[in-house]
């Protein structure tokens, strides 16, 4: 076989549908997908993206690699488990759709300023530092992350919602300042750190 019948052959030859029952989160189920949308059917955020579950799962066969890790759809899923409920072949689509989205961040290749990848990254680097979420430190971060200035109008668009919160008694400002830990903050991070050890090792990462 000449050399540009061997590039040609590589090029159309799929190795990313095994990397992705590898790697992904019951990736092992996609070949199972028999294309009859119902999932995107019962999506309540079917009609506003691009590629639906079923269109990422052909997309994955057909080994478009690039165009599945950076689409938008993968973030887009709100875990409402309908798609799983409905599905023929009871498929874990909805695990499916974010284990391709965690492989994507994690290989950094998803899409910037996707708002729902930015909200997770916020929340868990909130989390970690002591094993629950400080809801003040989070808002702040969450409302200036495009800057100070979009930041107080963020604030002062969420007073109103603020105010009815703290009249409900459904928010107290002084537990808010004082935020949450838990008693073994150290063992926690520790945790995670071997956590995502025994993930790298397990998924063939290196760094």
């Amino acid at each position: 076989m000449s050399e540009l019948n061997q590039k040609a052959v590589a090029k159309y030859q799929n190795n990313f549908l095994k990397e992705v029952e590898e790697r992904v989160e019951d990736g092992e189920w996609v070949s199972m997908c028999m294309q009859c949308g119902v999932c995107a059917g019962s999506c309540p955020l079917g009609p506003h993206w691009e590629h639906s579950p079923q269109k990422i799962f052909r997309m994955i066969m057909a080994g478009k690699r690039d165009e599945v890790l950076t689409s938008d759809s993968v973030w887009m899923c709100t875990s409402c488990y309908s798609c799983i409920v409905r599905c023929p072949r009871k498929l874990p689509i909805t695990h499916i759709m974010h284990g391709i989205a965690h492989y994507a961040h994690r290989l950094g290749v998803a899409p910037k300023g996707q708002p729902t990848r930015e909200l997770a990254s916020v929340f868990w680097k909130n989390l970690v530092k002591t094993g629950r979420v400080n809801e003040l430190k989070f808002s702040l971060a969450v409302y200036f992350k495009d800057g100070f200035s979009q930041g107080i109008k963020n604030l002062l668009g969420m007073q109103g919602i603020a105010l009815g919160l703290v009249k409900a008694k459904r928010l107290n400002p002084m537990e808010i300042i004082g935020g949450h830990k838990c008693k073994d903050v150290g063992g926690i991070q520790k945790m995670l750190a071997k956590a995502k050890e025994i993930e790298d090792r397990r998924q063939g990462y290196t760094s």
